[in-house]
């Protein structure tokens, strides 16, 4: 028997055409919401029909410990982070930084290019950062899970700890008014300027630790690179900082003395 159990390459086209079909409903509710930014809520949730979609058509392929872990585990983070952002975003509206990019910059062509430019988008990248969960899925060797099945629950683990806490301790300080243009430097938030960031990138390490478990599994680590590229570069730690750079007058000060995204002690003043 291979290292990959037959079927995968057909699980990839199903999963892609169950994304792409999302993906579009999705984009057509969002006109009719006049919101482009309910993707956001989708985000998490898309990896978990990757996961469960996978976990079905696998059917008796692969090892069953490792095909259930990695779907649990991927499952678990998706339905936190979706009932998180529909708690934080629900009823309030488009988000602004889509308004600016989009709505007033496109208002002629502005469906075609939230199509393209976010949905469709948005769409790829979960399929191609999934690719370790599906390929997990199909893992015929090793027929336990190995070291490296073990760490990456470990490590993944840690990264959920640290994304579903930094995200209450940042809740429960928006939610008092007492907090109103300050910055959070307590908690998780102390050591690193960007916690749940750094544990997003965390379990998606290892997740694909856990496809890791043949050695086959280590051609896929583009997918975490992919998602650590997107925290760091593109849609997380650059973009958050900017923003909060020229609405809080204090955050020059936090910066200098925080960590940006590995947690560590603060500098001293």
């Amino acid at each position: 028997m291979g290292a990959i159990a037959p079927g995968l390459g057909q699980n990839l086209w199903v999963t892609a055409a169950v994304l792409l079909a999302c993906v579009l409903s999705l984009w057509l509710l969002s006109i009719r919401l006049r919101d482009a930014s309910i993707i956001d809520i989708f985000w998490g949730p898309a990896f978990g029909i990757v996961a469960l979609v996978g976990y079905a058509l696998a059917g008796e392929h692969g090892v069953e410990v490792r095909r259930t872990l990695i779907t649990v585990l991927t499952v678990l983070w998706a339905a936190r982070l979706g009932a998180y952002l529909f708690w934080r975003n629900h009823g309030k509206g488009e988000d602004p930084r889509y308004t600016a990019a989009y709505r007033n910059r496109f208002p002629t062509n502005l469906h075609w290019h939230t199509l393209t430019k976010v949905f469709l988008l948005q769409g790829c990248l979960v399929w191609l950062i999934s690719i370790p969960v599906q390929l997990a899925q199909y893992l015929a060797q090793p027929s336990e899970l190995g070291p490296a099945a073990i760490a990456g629950t470990g490590l993944w683990t840690i990264g959920f700890l640290f994304e579903a806490i930094a995200d209450w301790q940042l809740a429960r300080f928006k939610a008092d008014p007492a907090n109103r243009g300050r910055v959070l430097d307590d908690g998780l938030w102390r050591y690193s300027r960007h916690p749940n960031y750094f544990g997003n990138a965390c379990l998606w390490w290892g997740l694909w630790l856990i496809a890791c478990d043949h050695a086959i599994g280590v051609v896929t680590v583009f997918a975490p690179i992919l998602m650590t590229h997107f925290l760091l570069n593109v849609t997380g730690k650059k973009l958050l900082e900017k923003r909060m750079s020229r609405a809080r007058p204090d955050y020059a000060d936090y910066v200098a003395r925080t960590p940006g995204f590995f947690p560590w002690f603060p500098r001293r003043s």
